[in-house]
């Protein structure tokens, strides 16, 4: 969807064509036969659950004689009709859909007072729940607006793709295969800058840019659950070719997070060679990760994590992405193929545990972790087919948070898992959730036993984003970051 798009709010449309409808006494038959529809169909877009063609919305505009502009008017037409909305909202959202409360149709039948203390009841339960999340509640916003970003544009910055392919041809790629540490050093010196690999990094610090020096300083090697020294250079890069300047805001530092990560992924998975490799792969009708990874010499999941942002666009693929650790919570997730990803009532899925019948789970079920997972899940939203990896902290594959197992996961809708190795699996495990009887649920009979005497010590999740600590650049301290400048700084300028 094009970013500058306008996007009307279905729920308001629907109800003004209903209450302009009814105010001139038609029906359904009679409006649809006058634009040329079926009643169904109007039904559908008065309730907020159909978007009409702009040639429809013209003709029920004329119909009502009222204007386009009219139509698409952001406030709701009356009192009734704002709280029949909040109404529908509440019940489509992640906090009702635990509960598993049958959904109450806010018709004209139900009486004006019942339906203001539904919405306020509904009100009050989004405040409690977001009080149980306030303390990292910028940083769980900031990150859920840029994950549903990225959702809308299919996980793809063509600009960054055509300026990463680009800086690794001049420095003397020239095509297939890794992209070499030299590589990576004539870039930099593109840029009038060195990279020194040193020993006293600051704790807080990933890597430290000198730019009155021209120095990119990085750690010796890379530490277990750590990023490879290329992506570590490439990230330093980013930020000066994509012209970033000090972030203003937490969601601004986050936004060059993700910027330059898929920067670093796009030189050391350049997009031609890739997206060769990748079609050449599925005509065979034998796309896999772990080829996709010996390929280009990156890890498990940064080849799962580049494959979203080619295979939409490039292959016609909708697919999703997660990291799930052994207790089940999602550390990160993407998805823009329909699956359900779970989540809280601000919309952020970090931490939320993810359904036990889910390949990303059942597959630490095997004793055998070491060869790829693959799976049918059948949701309320389809079936969708998956591939799953599994690793530990202390491997290439782990990230800077978290502890223990964890799964690297991607799948796609069942009409795409015929372009991937493992689409002939006989598993398959059917997931109701988030219908609490699908997997969190206990039975009645343990429920009743232990239920008043069990208390359990909870481990911390360390995934959840927490507040970072204040600064330009959150959770660097300026003290020690100062002091290392000013021990490697040339003498000449110490």
């Amino acid at each position: 969807m094009p970013a500058d798009a306008v996007v009307p709010d279905l729920l308001t449309l629907g109800r003004r064509v209903r209450h302009l409808r009814t105010r001139r006494g038609l029906t359904l038959d009679a409006l649809g036969a006058a634009v040329g529809c079926g009643p169904s169909l109007l039904s559908l877009i008065e309730n907020g659950r159909r978007e009409p063609r702009l040639s429809l919305l013209r003709a029920l505009a004329e119909a009502l004689d009222v204007s386009v502009g009219d139509l698409l008017a952001e406030e709701a037409p009356d009192r009734r009709a704002a709280l029949e909305i909040e109404l529908e909202r509440a019940q489509r959202g992640p906090l009702f859909g635990e509960l598993g409360l049958p959904v109450v149709k806010p018709s004209q039948r139900l009486p004006m007072p019942v339906l203001e203390q539904l919405v306020g009841l509904h009100g009050e339960l989004a405040h409690r729940e977001e009080l149980a999340i306030a303390t990292p509640e910028e940083a769980r916003r900031a990150n859920t607006e840029l994950r549903l970003e990225r959702q809308a544009r299919d996980n793809y910055f063509p600009e960054i793709e055509a300026l990463a392919e680009r800086m690794v041809t001049q420095a003397g790629y020239a095509g297939g295969g890794a992209v070499s540490h030299r590589t990576v050093a004539r870039m930099a010196e593109t840029l009038g800058f060195e990279i020194l690999h040193v020993t006293d990094l600051p704790r807080s610090a990933r890597t430290v840019t000198d730019l009155k020096s021209g120095r990119f300083y990085l750690p010796q090697a890379s530490t277990p659950g750590g990023h490879g020294l290329r992506s570590l250079a490439l990230q330093a890069i980013a930020h000066r070719v994509l012209g970033h300047e000090r972030p203003r805001s937490y969601g601004e530092f986050l936004r060059q997070r993700v910027e330059i990560t898929y920067f670093a992924a796009a030189c050391l998975v350049p997009q031609k060679a890739a997206v060769d490799f990748l079609l050449a792969r599925k005509r065979e009708k034998d796309l896999a990760v772990e080829d996709f990874r010996d390929a280009f010499g990156v890890t498990h999941e940064a080849a799962a994590m580049r494959l979203t942002n080619l295979a939409t666009v490039h292959l016609g693929t909708p697919l999703h992405f997660l990291r799930v650790g052994d207790d089940g919570a999602l550390f990160r997730g993407y998805a823009n193929d329909g699956l359900p990803l779970p989540q809280d009532v601000t919309g952020a899925i970090e931490g939320q545990l993810v359904c036990r019948k889910w390949a990303a789970r059942a597959a630490f079920e095997r004793r055998d972790r070491a060869t790829e997972y693959y799976q049918y899940t059948d949701t309320p939203v389809g079936t969708f087919w998956g591939s799953v990896q599994m690793g530990s902290a202390g491997t290439a594959d782990a990230g800077s948070f978290g502890s223990g197992a964890f799964s690297i996961t991607v799948g796609v809708p069942y009409a795409h898992a015929k372009w991937f190795r493992g689409r002939d699996t006989r598993l398959r495990r059917v997931s109701t959730c988030p219908d609490p009887a699908c997997c969190q649920r206990p039975p009645a009979a343990l429920a009743d036993r232990w239920a008043a005497s069990a208390w359990p010590s909870a481990r911390i999740h360390q995934q959840v984003l927490a507040a970072l600590p204040r600064g330009t650049f959150p959770g660097v301290e300026d003290a020690e970051l100062f002091a290392f400048l000013d021990r490697h700084a040339p003498r000449e300028e110490a």
